[in-house]
């Protein structure tokens, strides 16, 4: 048995890094549906689609619990797949299988709340108070489109104001390695973009797409010093640590296996991610 990891493309390695650090021993699969990448322009039945085929890919590579690292394919498919799909792979294979994705733990680092906390007892009580902070949410346009951080921040928070802002086309040019000079061009235009449509910069700032993670120095660099990010990764391994704790039953092995796959041009990565990764880093056919 192993984890899997999967996103559209190179972004997830971001939290796969992260999970690795997390469980060392554990055997991981990785696979990236660079084929078809980006997810954030593709329509919500595409998405849970090519979402299924890659979570059946890993099942078949041994993954027992499976992590979408894509902020995409966990707003738009990951429900559908946990009460459609699980139920009927588990059946169909006799195994422990569940898929998580990467939002409830970034909307619990972005509010300091669990997830099952409600705001509503706070209304209740007359308590409610005016939005003093603006969290900004830098994503694709699908995870725009859901609302997601906007619906979920606000059960919890009533003292937060989020405001997403679509990043089109930032994934697909992190994803070909994009030279410095034009990612940081694109980066500042969404960063002022969102402070003119907000009247000021965001007090804090979510990187709602793992492929922004391989460039938060650029981002860190288009907003005011000393933003606050919330990194996804982080907040991703310390909620699995938790999951796994509680759930025994999903053996995710212990020799320390790394496979990398890719339904696009297996090979070397870019430069980019050869950087970000530390070493160079090749993919294989899935």
């Amino acid at each position: 048995m192993a984890m899997g990891v999967f996103d559209s493309g190179v972004g997830g390695l971001t939290v796969h890094r992260e999970l690795t650090r997390r469980f060392p021993t554990a055997d991981f699969v990785y696979l990236a549906d660079q084929a078809m990448a980006p997810y954030g322009g593709r329509g919500g039945e595409e998405i849970v689609d090519l979402t299924r085929a890659g979570c059946e890919r890993l099942v078949q590579a041994g993954a027992s619990l499976i992590v979408l690292a894509c902020n995409t394919a966990s707003a738009i498919a990951l429900r559908r797949l946990q009460q459609t799909w699980v139920p009927v792979v588990r059946e169909r294979t006799g195994r422990p299988i569940n898929v998580l994705g990467i939002i409830v733990p970034t909307i619990e680092a972005a509010t300091g709340l669990p997830w099952t906390y409600e705001a509503e007892s706070l209304r209740e009580e007359g308590e409610k108070r005016e939005a003093i902070e603006i969290t900004g949410v830098f994503c694709t346009a699908a995870t725009a489109m859901s609302r997601v951080y906007e619906i979920e921040i606000d059960k919890r928070r009533d003292d937060l104001a989020v405001f997403s802002e679509p990043c089109p086309g930032l994934a697909g040019l992190i994803e070909l390695g994009a030279p410095d000079d034009e990612l940081e061009v694109v980066v500042r235009d969404h960063v002022d973009a969102l402070r003119r449509r907000v009247g000021r910069h965001p007090d804090k700032a979510i990187l709602g797409c793992t492929h922004y993670e391989i460039v938060a120095d650029v981002f860190a660099r288009a907003l005011p010093e000393g933003t606050p990010l919330i990194h996804q990764p982080s907040a991703v391994a310390d909620a699995l640590d938790r999951y796994v704790a509680h759930h025994p039953e999903y053996g995710l092995g212990t020799s320390a296996g790394r496979v990398f796959l890719t339904t696009g041009q297996a090979g070397p990565q870019s430069d980019r991610v050869a950087r970000f990764w530390g070493a160079p880093l090749t993919f294989d056919p899935a």
